[in-house]
């Protein structure tokens, strides 16, 4: 089985990618929709976090995300700390997913795949790449945040020059150049195993 890593940043269009991969029969497993599914289900993650913070991270057995992100924010230390707890579940549970799949090909679409380590499960990366200023309008248009909430965000992703150079594939998302077509192409770039 192939396994694709779709990538870039908060706003760049990875959604609608993994949307256009859906509709073309290649199952993608959403890391942050599954990362929050897990932090509230995966004794593990739930065990190590309430050690880490106290019993009353949670709550009525969810995960406290308000309070776990004003104690993580601007505290590095604890950052890794809790990426170091979460991650390794995640991408336990994505093999478990993708081993699961009748699809020869499947994906796993994360902002942070290289800064997380899980660009090293994957057979290819496709990066979708949006210029700032689009992004920053996209993010504060669906989230309902100020710009400055969202550049806070983008400040402690990778920068897209980095995710560019280490992409196998790169998606130009800039409402200008048809993002279909570019789709259909990286697609068929796939090799058939």
């Amino acid at each position: 089985m192939i396994k694709i890593g779709i990538t870039g940043g908060i706003g760049s269009g990875k959604s609608v990618v993994s949307s256009l991969f859906t509709l073309a029969g290649i199952p993608v497993y959403v890391a942050d929709d599954e990362s929050k599914r897990l932090t509230d289900t995966s004794p593990v993650i739930r065990k190590k976090l309430k050690e880490l913070f106290g019993d009353d991270i949670y709550v009525k057995d969810k995960l406290d995300r308000k309070r776990l992100a004003s104690l993580i924010f601007s505290d590095e230390v604890l950052l890794k700390k809790v990426n170091g707890i979460i991650h390794p579940v995640v991408r336990k549970d994505f093999k478990e997913w993708a081993v699961k799949q009748t699809s020869k090909r499947c994906a796993m679409e994360s902002a942070i795949l290289y800064e997380s380590g899980l660009d090293k499960d994957m057979d290819v990366v496709l990066m979708v790449y949006a210029p700032v200023e689009l992004r920053l309008t996209r993010a504060m248009l669906r989230d309902g945040v100020s710009e400055a909430d969202i550049m806070k965000r983008m400040n402690r992703q990778m920068p897209d020059e980095l995710k560019r150079k280490q992409a196998d594939f790169v998606i130009i998302n800039n409402d200008v150049q048809p993002l279909i077509p570019q789709v259909d192409r990286f697609i068929k770039l796939l090799p058939k195993k």
